[in-house]
């Protein structure tokens, strides 16, 4: 299968690129591609490696560390089943779905990831949570746009692997992702999910 990684920042794009360097022969193809951070980066920097790439991809993987709610721990792996927007409030179900309805993900763990523009504190998240009634989630800043941007070029599938860097509920902090994500560069489990698919 010929898969697209998508990374979001530098920091994650060296450790997934790093992995592959190193881990000889793989079951898959990958091209590593750094999207930058927020949803417009995302959206734009995947339509333009699809529509610029010499042969189709099969499956477009986002990788990198996440943000998770309690019950998740810091170096958890999760592979969601859907995406979502969070910050778009205020506007009433099915007036423009393209913001506000759920997008299906190639993960196997019935997880929502929920995207926003912004960095999550304990109190958004108990907010979202409330919000969407979803005890169990996950929050980036990429993945409802990437997932979006691969519909529109072709309905390409989105799987999305990550790793926990920090549970807001608990205390952490930018922070505490910062000394995380320092501390943790071995995307080994990152791959091994990506191979198994």
């Amino acid at each position: 299968m010929r898969i697209l990684v998508i990374t979001p920042t530098a920091r994650e794009n060296e450790s997934m690129v790093a992995k592959l360097s190193g881990a000889g022969a793989t079951r898959h193809s990958y091209t590593v591609l750094r999207s930058g951070v927020g949803k417009a980066a995302a959206a734009a920097n995947t339509a333009l490696a699809v529509a610029c790439a010499d042969r189709k991809f099969d499956m477009i993987a986002v990788v990198g560390y996440v943000a998770g709610t309690l019950g998740f721990h810091q170096g958890d792996i999760v592979v969601p089943q859907v995406a979502r927007y969070h910050d778009c409030n205020g506007i009433p179900e099915g007036f423009v779905p393209e913001l506000t309805d759920p997008y299906p993900l190639a993960g196997n763990e019935p997880i929502t990831v929920f995207t926003g523009d912004t960095f999550v504190d304990a109190t958004t998240v108990r907010s979202i949570k409330q919000r969407f009634g979803a005890e169990c989630a996950i929050f980036d800043m990429e993945i409802t746009a990437i997932a979006i941007a691969a519909k529109e070029c072709g309905g390409i599938p989105v799987v999305a692997v990550k790793m926990i860097s920090d549970v807001p509920e608990d205390g952490h902090t930018d922070q505490t992702f910062d000394e995380f994500a320092d501390s943790h560069p071995d995307f080994s489990p990152i791959l091994q999910r990506l191979e198994a698919l």
